[in-house]
């Protein structure tokens, strides 16, 4: 299961360093994604292409909590808490979240089928300036 918990590092680190490459290839071809943003389904390369181009910048990371089920033999889940530094529009900025992410084995390796991202906080929004 520390293999499962180790992807998901992988995937943020590779994030970190806007490693398209190792962004795509730990990514499903179609992945989707949900987070405040809405909803969306991408291909690897559009995932691939969104990091190289983000105008952000995460400058550390910090997975706690982590809980593995696996679904089947190529199926599995990882969820976890996250503490993230980044930089949005040139300030800098802290944030803490839920997390999940969905992955499939597909010709022996594994890949990210779907991620999500949900802000801490009141569950019903009542500690976001409206």
């Amino acid at each position: 299961m520390d293999d499962l918990v180790n992807l998901e590092t992988q995937f943020w680190t590779a994030i970190k360093e806007r490693d398209a490459e190792a962004l795509a290839r730990l990514t499903d071809d179609e992945c989707i994604v949900t987070g405040a943003q809405g909803v969306a389904s991408l291909d690897r390369q559009t995932v691939a292409s969104m990091i190289t181009g983000a105008t952000w910048t995460l400058q550390a990371f910090e997975l706690k909590n982590a809980k593995v089920r696996l679904v089947r033999d190529d199926v599995t889940v990882v969820a976890y808490q996250v503490h993230e530094t980044l930089t949005v529009d040139g300030a800098a900025l802290e944030l803490d979240a839920a997390d999940a992410s969905v992955w499939v084995r597909r010709n022996g390796a594994w890949m990210c089928a779907l991620h999500t991202e949900s802000l801490a906080g009141d569950p019903f929004g009542r500690d976001r300036k409206g």
